[in-house]
């Protein structure tokens, strides 16, 4: 049998010099590669440099405290998690199909997804197949959509503030943000307010709540009224905004669904606007080239169904 250069590459090279960088690119370090490989620092490092030699380029740039993937490194590293997952799904392709669905499901998640369309998917998925686990990790609709798009996650749910042609897109559900202070804030309780008494105070924010960003509409009200001039915080997590808030650092936004018992609890006040409040929509983002696995596309056919199953005015959460 003959072989052109690409195959006879892929059959001189030691694999394991895959696993060894996939490995020293997820933890970042030399070092904790190491330990988590059980090798020594030395035979990592050596590692690294044969693979660097086989492909003829830098993959991780180090020194002087910096440790950053090269281009070719995260190109490498993208490549390097769908071989992983490859392999990972090697014994669930040789049982049968009769055999029950087991495997990992990778979902990333924006910060503020909180819906029963998931929830009720998770709910099913976890009762009726018991041997699947699930890893969901929480991160900006940015990085989510980056991490879908770079094949590193099963899918992802966020907010989506440019659609890229390589990704597809189901709108999932619609929610609105309203502003809200928290108990010891001066206009916690008082009923008798526009916009215009929000101006002189300052103000808490998620990381994606700009003009050029997911929170897009939530941004442009604020600048609207006046109500970006003194942002003391920000976060890309749900619970630190909403702890701000609390704490009586400043007005923010959070989805009114979400903010709604905590408002019962009196944890939290809502502010004006009362009427046509900025509305975010919901994605369920999914890469094509990504291949799943039996547990993965079986929890996409379930959400996908659920979703298609709710008429939109139900996946719209007003309070």
């Amino acid at each position: 049998m003959s072989y052109d250069v690409d195959t006879k590459f892929a059959f001189r090279l030691d694999w394991n010099l895959l696993r060894s960088f996939m490995v020293i690119a997820e933890e970042g370090s030399i070092t904790r590669a190491a330990h988590r490989l059980l090798r020594g620092q030395p035979s990592v490092s050596l590692a690294l440099q044969r693979l660097e030699a086989e492909l003829g380029c830098k993959l991780i740039d180090r020194g002087h405290g910096t440790f950053r993937l090269t281009a070719a490194g995260l190109q490498l590293q993208s490549e390097c998690a769908e071989m992983f997952a490859g392999v990972v799904r090697l014994p669930e392709l040789t049982q049968t199909a009769e055999q029950e669905v087991s495997g990992e499901i990778n979902i990333m998640l924006a910060s503020h997804v909180v819906t029963p369309l998931f929830d009720a998917t998770l709910k099913a998925m976890s009762a009726e197949h018991p041997k699947v686990r699930f890893n969901i990790r929480i991160d900006t609709s940015a990085r989510v959509v980056h991490s879908v798009r770079e094949r590193l996650s099963s899918f992802g749910i966020c907010l989506v503030n440019r659609k890229f042609s390589d990704t597809s897109y189901l709108h999932m559900y619609r929610e609105f943000f309203g502003f809200y202070c928290g108990p010891s804030h001066p206009l916690f309780g008082r009923e008798d307010l526009t916009l215009k008494d929000l101006r002189n105070y300052p103000a808490v924010s998620f990381d994606t709540d700009d003009l050029n960003d997911a929170l897009r509409p939530v941004a442009l009200l604020r600048s609207k009224w006046g109500l970006d001039y003194d942002v003391v915080g920000r976060s890309s997590q749900l619970e630190e905004v909403r702890r701000m808030i609390q704490c009586g650092m400043g007005i923010g936004s959070l989805p009114v669904h979400v903010a709604t018992d905590d408002v019962a609890r009196g944890l939290l006040w809502r502010l004006p606007p009362y009427e046509d409040p900025p509305a975010v929509d919901i994605f369920l983002v999914r890469n094509p080239r990504k291949r799943l696995n039996r547990a993965e596309a079986l929890f996409a056919e379930q959400l996908e169904h659920e979703i298609a199953q709710t008429p939109l005015a139900e996946r719209t959460y007003s309070d």
